[in-house]
């Protein structure tokens, strides 16, 4: 984490404009939000001592009756009221906080691809959510509070690259062709994956699938699976399901991302638990109404229950993908009787975001 001298140097580069146009350090965004809030700063949230910023303090120190050295030293911070401190690295970060260092966090989110709603200093919904997102990414707990660890993590220049996993033996099985088939839900049935389909079979995946076709499916076998290759499991469990219930894949796939990072095992304090985070009540609601079966309380029931529900929702409001997120978020009465809340609208859109990447 910074430490008092390091953060002041940072911050005091701003002095020679011309020199460190280039430089780009983490405690200036704090900097230039704080410019931005009092109407200092028009330029981007870039991390860069350019001279935009450089002339936005000294216009500030001007106006606030300060020396205008162009330094961001203690009484130019004072004048900047809530968002001129504290720096970043000086304390654990959580809902509800504003300040600088609220404000290099949502940068720092951003840089990682995490970015919140809004870039203004202030830890809202959204922060916590993008905070919690980038948890998951970089195997730390979920909890949406950014202390040391998280912060940690953020000031890297990229996370750790995940290795895949070894790529086990694949026996094959014999498999004809059925009617409703797809070759997704073919490889997701067995673990498999079209592009092995497509090749051991020497397939076009642009052909039709004719019922009665015999085709060699490989089989993976995982009894201990790796963090990856259990994120590869989710993910063909994902792309099974949502072609059982005809659900666009991406969004089955953004969804669960959103909700879980495709982790298994995570339960929130209101009882939602796995890869969907599905409620007690959502799950009887999809076993008793919906399906008319007992689901086995496993991954991939889990997935198929979420999977299930979000269909029933894409139904109910006829197809519209931002009603039917919505609802799973707020619950369909909710969205009918007040529309859409802040806080829902943006989880739909990070939904939405997610679905085009996945």
């Amino acid at each position: 984490m910074f430490r008092r001298a390091s953060a002041l140097a940072a911050v005091a580069a701003l002095a020679c404009p011309g020199a460190a146009a280039a430089l780009t350090n983490p405690q200036i965004p704090g900097l230039q939000v704080a410019l931005r809030a009092h109407g200092f700063y028009g330029g981007p949230i870039d991390g860069i001592a350019g001279p935009r910023t450089a002339g936005g303090i000294r216009a500030f120190q001007r106006t606030h009756g300060l020396h205008p050295d162009g330094l961001a030293g203690a009484a130019t911070r004072r004048a900047l009221g809530r968002l001129g401190r504290p720096f970043f690295g000086r304390r654990l970060l959580a809902r509800g906080q504003i300040g600088w260092d609220v404000s290099v966090l949502q940068f720092l989110l951003a840089r990682h691809g995490f970015a919140s709603p809004r870039l203004n200093g202030n830890f809202g919904a959204g922060t916590e959510r993008a905070v919690r997102r980038f948890q998951r990414r970089a195997g730390l707990a979920p909890d949406g509070i950014a202390g040391p660890a998280t912060q940690a993590a953020l000031l890297r220049t990229r996370l750790p690259t995940r290795r895949p996993a070894a790529a086990p033996t694949r026996p094959t099985r014999l498999y004809v062709v059925r009617p409703g088939d797809t070759l997704t839900a073919i490889a997701g049935r067995y673990r498999s994956s079209v592009r092995a389909l497509v090749r051991t079979n020497r397939l076009d995946p642009s052909d039709l699938l004719l019922v009665g076709t015999r085709l060699r499916v490989p089989v993976v076998s995982l009894p201990s699976p790796s963090t990856g290759a259990r994120s590869w499991l989710v993910r063909s469990s994902i792309d099974g399901w949502s072609a059982h219930y005809g659900v666009d894949v991406h969004l089955a796939r953004g969804l669960a991302w959103m909700e879980s990072g495709f982790q298994t095992n995570l339960t929130s304090p209101i009882g939602a638990w796995g890869v969907m985070q599905v409620t007690p009540a959502t799950w009887d609601y999809v076993e008793t109404v919906l399906i008319g079966a007992s689901i086995p309380r496993t991954a991939d029931g889990n997935v198929r229950v979420g999977i299930a529900f979000l269909a029933h929702l894409l139904r109910e409001f006829r197809g519209s993908e931002r009603l039917a997120l919505a609802a799973w978020y707020q619950g369909p009465a909710s969205v009918r009787r007040r529309g859409l809340l802040r806080e829902t609208s943006a989880f739909v859109a990070d939904v939405l975001a997610l679905k085009t990447r996945m």
